[in-house]
């Protein structure tokens, strides 16, 4: 049985056919559609991330607002960019999203990704030390949070503060416990997965990759799960990860998703270039009838090697399109497969 969840990246826009024409229904559909998932037997709701843009920006209010509303359901992003955070402030953002949530929260960071601007960091004021790449600071961010919230006091104690303390020295309030084990590294490469596994982070692949071998990402992906798995297993960690895919799954059950998705069906990987460094596999949407999806997604390599599964979701069409494609899933594929 595996984890099905929706990972929606929250765009809004005005244009014709658009469901979601503002930041304000971008927010409240979020919401609506996890409620909406989680009646219908969804395992998470995932939310992308990215900063000066018409899409999902500051997580950690969209989180806490979803945890109010819902009851079972995991509570996630597929990715926060490190490359924008105060560690600090962050971890009482997510202590504060997971204790309402009540221990539900799966929090995605990852080193980022290109953004709308050019070193839009800097404008949240953060600089690389000297001799750092701004992958580097991410990944030390990262690092800082991760000890924050272990809960192990660090700060001096004011002898004469306006409320009494605790004895010792003081941590991140509020603190929540076990989220520390509920934090994912989105890695886009082998080297990367690795370095999560190192630090016990669980571990998010998602539908674009380094291209490292030249093969289709679904093997380039298995194969990056088995680095993690190893680095894992070496590391020495006594829980068992977890590991998520990312992929576009449109079951074609009626006439709008033939007219949205039928096209998608001769979908193919593609490569391109996500900047002058790095050549990226970019995966491929599934769209068919269910009996065609299942034989499909059989040979899809990364799902059957992970246990988590977030479905992309079109935001713009709507809370109820959503929620139908996320049902038909879960309806008409997921027991094919076993996973239901």
């Amino acid at each position: 049985m595996k984890k099905i969840g929706f990972l929606s990246f929250g765009h809004w826009n005005d244009a014709p056919g658009s469901e979601v024409r503002s930041a304000a229904d971008s927010l409240l559909q979020s919401i609506e559609l996890a409620v909406a998932a989680e009646q219908l037997g969804a395992d998470g709701a995932y939310v992308r991330v990215h900063h000066f843009a018409r899409q999902l920006g500051s997580p950690f209010p969209l989180l806490a607002a979803i945890g109010a509303r819902t009851r079972t359901i995991e509570i996630g992003t597929a990715v926060i960019d490190m490359r924008y955070e105060n560690p600090f402030y962050m971890a009482e953002d997510a202590g504060a999203a997971d204790l309402i949530a009540g221990g539900r929260l799966q929090l995605g960071i990852s080193r980022g990704s290109p953004e709308q601007v050019i070193d839009g960091w800097r404008h949240f004021g953060f600089t690389p030390a000297e001799g750092e790449s701004d992958a580097d600071m991410a990944r030390r961010h990262a690092e800082v949070f991760l000890d924050l919230l272990n809960g192990e006091g660090f700060a001096e104690p004011n002898p004469r503060p306006m409320f009494p303390n605790p004895p010792g020295l003081l941590r991140i309030e509020p603190h929540s416990p076990g989220l520390r084990d509920r934090i994912w590294w989105g890695a886009s490469s082998n080297q990367t997965a690795r370095w999560a596994a190192t630090l016990g982070m669980n571990l998010q692949s998602s539908t674009l990759k380094n291209d490292e071998s030249c093969e289709p990402l679904h093997i380039q992906q298995r194969k990056q799960i088995e680095a993690y798995h190893e680095a894992w297993k070496k590391a020495g960690h006594q829980r068992t990860p977890r590991v998520s895919v990312s992929r576009s799954i449109f079951p074609l059950v009626d006439d709008r998703d033939r007219m949205y998705f039928g096209s998608d069906s001769r979908s193919r990987d593609q490569i391109g270039n996500i900047d002058e460094k790095t050549r990226a596999v970019f995966g491929r949407s599934y769209a068919a009838e269910p009996d065609v999806l299942i034989k499909e997604l059989a040979a899809d390599e990364a799902i059957a090697a992970a246990d988590t599964l977030l479905l992309t979701v079109p935001n713009t069409l709507g809370v109820d399109y959503n929620a139908h494609v996320i049902e038909n899933v879960l309806k008409h594929v997921a027991p094919g497969l076993g996973w239901r």
